[in-house]
């Protein structure tokens, strides 16, 4: 197989996952929080091994998927006047939530009361407090509100204070879902939150902007492929002719 044929087919196989990340974004257009994933692309620069460079010799540069990013910039938030709605009214900081797997970061703050009195989200994760434990209400809190720096009252008085936290490293934030971040650095607590009730954070992913990237995705995808074949159409003329030479 010739250069260009793998040389494009490299840049195909990134374009197929840039595809992939686009409908993963607008799937999750949606979802509480959740915020857009965007492709890093570079250069993978391949030279002959000879000791000499051949004329008309030169660098190979083939395409190559080196990472895939979130982007910052929170989502604007949706006041629904649920008082268990709760959202970071700030870019830095995340709830954290006791899921199956263990602690897990979010910022998607649509959470109930479960059976038990507990804080929980739509999966029935516990919200945790500053201490990493569960927030629990009895039967007679029936007036439930949050301050701006977390902390949740009731008409019998202070219950706990919710725990906002903020990786060392955000880049090593590992998703798992639409929802949850594992966090592969250590957490600290966030000195002065800001938390806004009544209100959840929407999605930073706009739909408009998604369907767009995917349509320039798809056609710089059938573009690659057209360039595939054509090569391949190349490739086989020239045998034909060769063979015919031949006989």
């Amino acid at each position: 197989m010739e250069n260009p044929t793998t040389i494009a087919l490299s840049r195909l196989v990134a374009q197929g996952r840039s595809l992939d990340v686009t409908a993963s974004n607008i799937a999750n257009a949606g979802t509480p929080a959740y915020r857009a994933e965007r492709m890093l692309f570079s250069d993978w620069l391949a030279r002959e091994p000879v000791h000499a460079e051949p004329p008309g010799g030169q660098t190979l540069t083939y395409t190559q998927d080196r990472a895939t990013y979130r982007e910052r910039q929170p989502g604007t938030l949706r006041h629904t006047a649920n008082p268990l709605d709760i959202a970071i009214g700030s870019q830095t900081g995340w709830f954290t939530v006791q899921a199956k797997q263990g602690p897990r970061l979010t910022r998607a703050g649509h959470f109930q009361l479960d059976a038990n009195g507990g804080i929980v989200d739509e999966q029935g994760e516990a919200l945790l407090d500053t201490n990493g434990r569960p927030l629990l209400t009895t039967p007679t809190d029936t007036h439930l509100s949050i301050a701006g720096d977390g902390t949740l009252s009731s008409e019998n008085g202070q219950i706990g204070k919710i725990g906002i936290v903020e990786p060392a490293d955000e880049t090593k934030l590992s998703a798992e879902g639409g929802r949850l971040m594992a966090a592969a650095s250590p957490t600290t607590p966030v000195a002065a939150p800001h938390i806004v009730q009544g209100a959840v954070e929407d999605s930073n992913v706009s739909a408009i902007t998604e369907l767009n990237r995917m349509t320039n995705d798809l056609r710089e995808f059938q573009f690659t492929t057209q360039f595939i074949q054509g090569e391949s159409d190349r490739q086989n003329n020239a045998i034909d002719k060769i063979m015919k030479k031949g006989t």
